[in-house]
């Protein structure tokens, strides 16, 4: 029999939203997709383009610096398994933030380290991210704060590069050690 008290119970709405998306770049997205494909709680990784002035730039328009575009990764999220700072400790992690527009041999502004918010929320996490993350490296942050304007998907090719081409150089050379690295200090959030 029911409680009187509580017949007009009603469940007290959850205010955190189901999905979240973060848009990242550090390097070249092919690293951070391969990141994020493998952590719990994570939806949709989606490679592609921001922070530039050409619409609708190609991979090979991207490359030549000329777009003002970076590669970069839309991150979908449920923040009710993957906190938000453990995405952006992983970011930190899958790349080094302390390189201004480059990733080892990948050199130009394409590959810079960027945080592109879509809300002030956002930006106030970044940049609280960056400041918490600051001690970890020996050499100051350049992670830059970009407002989010229009995110190009990459080509299909670039999409779940990592998984589609395991024995690829680039993979063996570059992004092999970063997923270790992640591996390594991340192993509760991962699913592989």
């Amino acid at each position: 029999m029911a409680s009187p008290e509580f017949d007009d119970a009603r469940p007290v709405p959850d205010d955190r939203p189901a999905s979240v998306t973060f848009v990242l770049a550090g390097g070249c997205f092919w690293c951070l997709d391969a990141v994020y494909r493998i952590t719990r709680g994570v939806t949709s990784v989606v490679s592609g383009y921001t922070g530039g002035a050409t619409d609708r730039p190609t991979y090979y328009e991207v490359c030549s610096g000329h777009t003002g575009h970076a590669e970069a990764v839309a991150v979908t999220f449920d923040p009710s398994v993957v906190p938000a700072d453990v995405i952006l400790d992983l970011f930190f992690t899958g790349h080094d933030p302390t390189t201004l527009n480059r990733q080892g041999y990948d050199v130009g502004t394409q590959y810079r380290s960027a945080m592109f918010w879509a809300d002030d929320d956002q930006r106030e996490l970044f940049a609280a991210a960056i400041e918490r993350t600051q001690p970890l490296w020996d050499r100051p942050i350049v992670t830059t704060l970009e407002p989010l304007g229009t995110f190009w998907e990459a080509e299909p090719e670039h999409q779940d590069f990592y998984a589609a081409q395991p024995w690829n150089g680039y993979c063996q050379v570059i992004i092999n050690p970063k997923l270790a690295k992640v591996r390594q200090r991340y192993s509760a959030w991962l699913t592989a």
